[in-house]
């Protein structure tokens, strides 16, 4: 069963039908158990076509399947070195099943080597195989967060390697989305720089209460802020609105503007002319294989990992996950996501499996 949605139209979506695969030699066939779906998976298809997120899992012409971070186990293998029954994590399609051409199999993971995921990031095409199966807790929290907790970690490690631009304040726009609050933690427990939330004034009071930020305005109240003051922006939205609120305001005292995702995906608007520096994008799987290639894929997770178990842990005192099961019940988590209408302290977890 797939889950496919319109390529030029979000709110579109259908259930497809189909018989469980078959593994051909050098192929397993992977049952998708469970996977989050938060707005970091909405960026994904708003940038399906501008950055390829559709060519992972391909669907009809004009629908995609939108990609999401879950577990699945082996449930048909003609690949020696992976048993049926293993778990493993990684990057799957809205979907029930998903056959993998696994190639450089280690025994901590594989890579999914089918010529059409060649020319894609690797980050998206190794998976983890899953030596000790977690608590069913412990497995949700990695989904949902994992992916978005990385993305931040790179985003702090690059803005400190640059020196912040030589800016004392970090403006996060899109305060409440999960990979910005994970990256104010980071600021927070690590750098000497204000780290200022930019949310909406639904969203601000549990922003500015889950202690990451030195301060939260709200959208429209940016003027509040120190002009004068050299600041970078990194922006988990994409709203051009507050692209150019922020912009307008600090002029040439916003050292950088970076841009992370799509949250606000109906307001995203290209190659618009800004007060200030130009908005670069930041490809957070670029980071990966530049700072795996600086230290060794091994400190790289070693580095990860030692800010991941402080992030979790303070992140169980407000994170609430809501499990949807079964095609209707993911079609309706979707809609909520795609709308944004999920409470901030929350996050999905879905499997099409009823």
């Amino acid at each position: 069963m797939d889950f496919e949605v319109g390529r030029n139209d979000l709110r579109r979506h259908r259930v497809v039908e189909a018989p469980v695969p078959e593994p051909a030699a050098g192929q397993i066939v992977l049952h998708v158990d469970h996977a989050a779906l938060t707005a970091n998976n909405i960026t994904y298809g708003a940038f399906g076509e501008v950055m390829g997120y559709w060519n992972f899992f391909p669907a009809e012409d004009g629908w995609g399947r939108v990609p999401v971070w879950g577990f699945a186990d082996v449930v048909a293998s003609c690949v020696d070195a992976l048993a049926v029954g293993e778990r493993v994590y990684g990057y799957f399609p809205m979907s029930t099943h998903l056959v993998v051409a696994a190639g450089h199999v280690t025994p901590t993971s594989f890579v999914d080597v089918s010529a059409h995921r060649a020319p894609l990031p690797p980050v998206y095409n190794q998976y983890v195989r899953v030596p000790a199966r977690a608590g069913e807790r412990a497995e949700q929290i990695q989904a949902v967060l994992r992916p978005l907790f990385t993305t931040a970690f790179l985003i702090d490690d690059w803005l400190a390697a640059q020196d912040f631009f030589g800016a004392t304040s970090v403006v996060i726009a899109s305060a409440s989305s999960k990979t910005a609050l994970a990256l104010a933690a980071l600021l927070s427990a690590n750098r000497d720089v204000e780290v200022v939330g930019l949310t909406s004034a639904g969203n601000a009071h549990f922003v500015g209460n889950v202690g990451y930020f030195d301060k939260v305005v709200v959208y429209g109240g940016v003027n509040a802020l120190d002009a004068s003051r050299a600041t970078v922006l990194v922006d988990m939205g994409g709203d051009a609105d507050v692209l150019a609120e922020v912009h307008g305001h600090f002029g040439d005292s916003l050292r950088h503007s970076c841009q992370v995702g799509a949250t606000h995906w109906e307001q995203v608007r290209f190659g618009v002319d800004l007060p200030g520096p130009r908005p670069e994008l930041f490809f957070a799987p670029d980071h990966v294989q530049r700072r795996k290639d600086d230290w060794g894929a091994s400190v790289f997770e070693e580095r990860v990992n030692g800010s991941w178990l402080s992030f979790t842990t303070s992140a169980d005192d407000w994170l609430e996950l809501v499990v949807h099961r079964g095609a209707d019940a993911v079609a309706a988590a979707f809609d909520s996501v795609l709308e944004g209408r999920v409470p901030p302290h929350q996050a999905f977890v879905i499997s099409l499996d009823a």
